[in-house]
């Protein structure tokens, strides 16, 4: 099919482009350079002019703690460029495929959130997307909110390449522990979207249309997730493969990153590491829903994470 993919850019945005094309659809990719979303004149003229079956919102404005100085760009991005792109898909009649965050919880619960739990952010960025949800919602019947949590991928910026780089730089890392979450390759991200945008015409028939979780597995602290990014990388590192890649003819493909230097990775507290923006406690995010409608489970992160380091 044709089909828009907004934010092509970002990290979900890139994988669904080219997992879209290597599956032989036909993919407008389009970042803020070619469709400010924030922009509802703009958005009616390229949707009215793309021909487009379905269209996969992957743009947002994603700087949690940047967001509580601007929350007017943030709820444009979040809020209001949804709206526009929901009103544009009611017109034309097509679906939209949008993603959320798990930041729209509090984390004040000890089990993983389901979708039908209340909504209540600490913060800008959660609130924004939250309101994005609800108008979608509101203007939109064939919509597929998918909430997602702790995004990491090839492409772009993300927890994964931090902790590398600080590993490289510094002997001891210090991260917060009491925190839990679930990893996320955005890879993984895309294959959902693309297997629900390939089941429209069973969703229609169905009435499955709604909000679903889908998140990486198991559920984890910060800490114990950039634990095994050093652990990760320091066996890639030690490999065989990356040992010739150093000598051999292979090593005018490329440079080869700087040698780790961490030797702890340090459990903290939130208290010991303040932020601007307030994070949930607790955002692990239940998927049962989306496996028990449609199939598609849970995947683990340890491959995603291989494949980042890698890269």
């Amino acid at each position: 099919m044709r089909m828009i993919v907004t934010g092509a850019q970002g990290q979900v945005g890139w994988e669904l482009t080219r997992r879209a094309t290597a599956l032989g659809h036909e993919v407008l990719a389009w970042d803020v350079a070619e469709l400010d979303i924030t922009d509802a004149d703009a958005v009616d003229q390229a949707l009215d002019a793309s021909g487009a079956a379905l269209v996969i919102n992957a743009a947002a404005y994603t700087a949690v703690d940047k967001a509580e100085q601007e929350s007017a760009l943030a709820f444009a991005v979040n809020r209001d460029g949804p709206a526009h792109l929901a009103a544009a898909c009611a017109r034309l009649n097509i679906p939209l495929l949008h993603i959320s965050t798990d930041y729209v919880y509090d984390g004040a619960k000890i089990d993983p959130y389901v979708e039908t739990d209340p909504t209540t952010p600490l913060g800008v960025y959660g609130a924004s997307k939250l309101a994005g949800d609800e108008v979608v919602r509101g203007l939109l019947p064939r919509h597929l909110i998918l909430r997602v949590s702790w995004v990491f991928g090839v492409h772009g910026h993300n927890f994964v390449k931090t902790i590398l780089r600080l590993a490289r730089e510094r002997e001891e890392l210090r991260i917060v522990a009491d925190q839990r979450g679930c990893p996320t390759y955005a890879g993984d991200i895309a294959d959902a979207l693309l297997e629900l945008a390939g089941r429209i015409t069973e969703i229609d028939a169905d009435g499955v249309w709604g909000t679903y979780h889908y998140c990486g597995e198991p559920a984890t602290t910060w800490h114990g997730f950039a634990s095994a990014i050093v652990e990760r990388a320091r066996e890639s590192e030690q490999s065989p493969k990356r040992q010739r890649r150093k000598t051999g003819p292979a090593a005018k493909s490329g440079p080869v990153a700087a040698p780790l230097v961490a030797q702890t990775v340090t459990p903290i507290t939130t208290a010991n590491y303040p932020t601007p923006a307030a994070r949930p406690m607790n955002s692990v995010l239940d998927c049962a829903k989306l496996a028990a409608r449609f199939g598609i489970q849970p995947r683990p992160w340890q491959p995603g994470l291989d494949a980042v380091i890698g890269s």
